[in-house]
């Protein structure tokens, strides 16, 4: 078997200051999988080498058998907007978009025509609850709606992959709880899998795993059958 996104024996340095040495994982076909270490470890560098977002200095990361870091930029960002959602922080919402526009972007993106674009907005900000702020821009909306916005966004392209980097740490507990619940119950039925960054303990257990990362090292080895 053959996971749906590999990572095997990253290296990835800022200048002098080594963030990943030697880091790896898989991810399962609808799994949800914790990243979890102390600050400075690293977790987001592997998840950002995990998206295609930055290359590793060396090692592997494949997607569906699809080796990423020998693709062209161009081809890595029209994966990220037609096979992978992101849910950051502070949700990084388009402050000039209204909700609906935020979330109808990835569409527009992938030349889904605009009617049925912010029709499919519209759906997902009502499945969240948010949609009394479709015409609100981001300074006009609480943290926690911002962020159930964020989600929107992330899901409306039915990504195969969430990436998702601390995706609670921006609220109170409560609204935290809440709009991960949303975003794992949306996933779930989407089937899209989730790779979770967070220094939470609660927050890793909503998922179905947890990678340690310490010192830009991940705990455990890939086994050989899933490398592709």
């Amino acid at each position: 078997m053959t996971a749906l996104l590999t990572a095997t024996d990253l290296h990835r340095s800022f200048g002098f200051t080594p963030a990943l040495a030697g880091a790896g994982m898989h991810v399962d076909d609808g799994e949800v999988v914790a990243i979890m270490g102390p600050s400075g470890s690293g977790k987001s560098t592997l998840l950002h080498c995990l998206a295609g977002i930055l290359l590793p200095d060396s090692g592997s990361v494949r997607y569906q058998g699809q080796e990423l870091t020998g693709l062209s930029e161009q081809r890595r960002s029209a994966l990220r907007r037609s096979d992978f959602g992101f849910v950051f922080q502070f949700g990084q919402l388009v402050p000039e978009l209204t909700a609906e526009e935020n979330v109808a972007m990835p569409l527009l993106l992938a030349r889904v025509g605009a009617r049925r674009a912010r029709c499919e907005a519209g759906e997902w900000l009502e499945r969240l609850g948010v949609a009394t702020v479709a015409g609100k821009r981001s300074g006009e909306m609480s943290g926690g709606q911002a962020q159930r916005v964020a989600v929107a966004r992330a899901l409306v392209s039915r990504p195969r992959v969430v990436f998702a980097d601390e995706p609670t740490g921006a609220l109170d507990s409560l609204n935290g709880e809440q709009v991960l619940h949303l975003l794992l119950e949306a996933a779930k039925e989407t089937g899209a899998a989730v790779v979770l960054v967070t220094h939470d303990a609660r927050v890793a257990a909503y998922s179905d795993r947890e990678v340690i990362v310490r010192d830009g090292r991940t705990n455990g080895r890939i086994p050989a059958e899933l490398g592709g």
